[in-house]
């Protein structure tokens, strides 16, 4: 009993409360990013309420959504991430159990016999039976050492944890983009093939009036330019749309079937919520790459108490318990009990010192790389608002050029059909419409864009 409560004793030695080296971390971002967001002509009024948004509220379109969900389920990327964040959680658990000491058994057995010349045994054969119980030998963790190690290791998987969930916002982030720049430039495809139809029918006008000797040769000419440019525009359209869509399946890792894509671009205008940014910019410090960026400073400021702990003495531990009997009967009628304790203390040379200016300099490191993601986190919100503190009246005015160039076409080709008015007219008209309706188009998918990167930039919790 007595040398079980020794076996004890060394157990809970590990237990021993030591001193903490790690120097005192304070979070500090304040000191560096602005408590709110800006403001100014380019910003509209910043509205109180929680911040962000789970992306199943973003994306209300059930066919992006569908898409969505497809990349969450098989995009490689993310499945990179997770795989990270199992392998940290491992080597987390490898060091975490150098501050608990392993326990071992082991058993035999030695049999002895004395052979008489008959081939009969005699009064002198034995067979011992043995066991022991063996404690490995450990470190009694008095200066905070494998404690320190072992945050280290802990902060590391926490950060591999947020960047899965920093790589979880991209892929969702992303695959939303891609859906949209496919939607836009078949939308591009669609304006040029329509431009191609209405400069052919311009171009036999001027054929048919250039040999009847109503107009110069200078007419047809300048009919064909434009129809030259809108068939080199359906020509790039129509590989850029096959590009998207190799992009957008690479992304989702499956092929997206014409059934998941809307008729246009303008059909998701409702499908993609606006996400509110709050008033406070300290949403950011749960945004997973800041706090990806905060756990590696962390786990940077824990390896500098391990590295003051290694000019304490290290003591180590060993122990074991045994018994070894004759017979099976008293097996545990004797037993030996041994303790190897061992000390070490740096005196002079070695690469302590090295280790600790080391350790110091990745805290300087991590805290710069800190500072600069959030100070990038406040700069991606920034951007994102003041793009859409002006899109609507971008829109709204891009809309009315639309119009006006089409009234302004309408009349110059009816003037040049009545003799009225020159072919030349007829034709920067017809060219600014082309234009507008274009640009109609691109402004459309920076609104909706904005909105998935204001997703991405605030961080919101995706876990809905």
């Amino acid at each position: 009993m007595i040398r079980v409560r020794i076996a004890a004793a060394l157990i809970a030695a590990t237990a021993l409360g030591g001193c903490n080296l790690a120097p005192h971390y304070v979070r500090s971002v304040a000191d560096f990013v602005p408590p709110a967001w800006p403001t100014g002509a380019s910003y509209a009024p910043h509205a109180a309420g929680q911040a962000g948004m789970p992306w199943r509220t973003l994306v209300i379109d059930a066919k992006l959504r569908t898409v969505i969900e497809r990349a969450l389920a098989n995009n490689q990327d993310l499945a990179q991430a997770v795989a990270n964040v199992a392998s940290a959680r491992a080597l987390y658990k490898v060091q975490k159990s150098s501050q608990l000491p392993t326990l071992s058994a082991d058993a035999g057995a030695t049999i002895n016999r004395a052979v008489t010349g008959g081939g009969t045994a005699s009064a002198g054969s034995s067979t011992l039976f043995s066991g022991s119980v063996g404690i490995s030998g450990f470190e009694l963790d008095l200066f905070g050492r494998q404690k320190n190690l072992s945050q280290a290791a802990f902060e590391t998987y926490l950060g591999t944890e947020s960047g899965a969930r920093n790589t979880r916002f991209t892929v969702v982030a992303e695959t939303a983009t891609a859906y949209l720049t496919l939607l836009s430039d078949r939308d591009l495809l669609a304006v040029a093939n329509a431009q191609v139809a209405s400069s052919e029918r311009t171009v036999r006008l001027n054929d048919e009036l250039h040999d009847v000797g109503l107009v110069s040769g200078s007419d047809p000419a300048d009919a064909r330019t434009l129809l030259a440019q809108a068939r080199a525009d359906v020509a790039q359209y129509t590989t850029q749309v096959a590009q998207d869509r190799n992009a957008l399946e690479l992304l989702v890792g499956a092929t997206v079937e014409d059934t998941l894509l809307p008729a246009s671009l303008g059909a998701l205008d409702t499908g993609i919520a606006t996400v509110p940014a709050g008033l406070s910019s300290t949403v950011l410090l749960d945004r997973p790459d800041v706090v990806e960026a905060e756990h590696q400073l962390k786990s940077a400021n824990a390896n500098v108490g391990a590295a003051r702990a290694a000019f304490f003495p290290t003591i180590s531990l060993t122990s074991a318990l045994g018994v070894a009997s004759s017979a099976l009967t008293s097996l545990f009628s004797g037993s030996t009990w041994s303790a190897t304790p061992s000390a070490s203390v740096p005196i002079l040379g070695g690469a302590n010192r090295g280790n600790l200016d080391y350790a110091r300099a990745q805290v300087d490191y991590y805290l710069a790389a800190y500072r600069k993601a959030a100070q990038t986190a406040y700069r991606d919100v920034a951007d994102g608002l003041a793009r859409r503190g002006t899109i609507a009246r971008q829109r709204a005015a891009q809309a009315d050029l639309v119009a006006a160039a089409q009234k302004s076409y309408t009349i110059s080709e009816a003037r040049y059909r009545e003799g009225t008015d020159s072919f030349l007219t007829a034709l920067v008209a017809q060219r600014t419409l082309y234009s507008a309706r274009q640009t109609a188009i691109t402004t459309v998918l920076t609104d909706l864009q904005n909105r998935v990167t204001l997703y991405q930039a605030i961080g919101s919790d995706d876990t809905l």
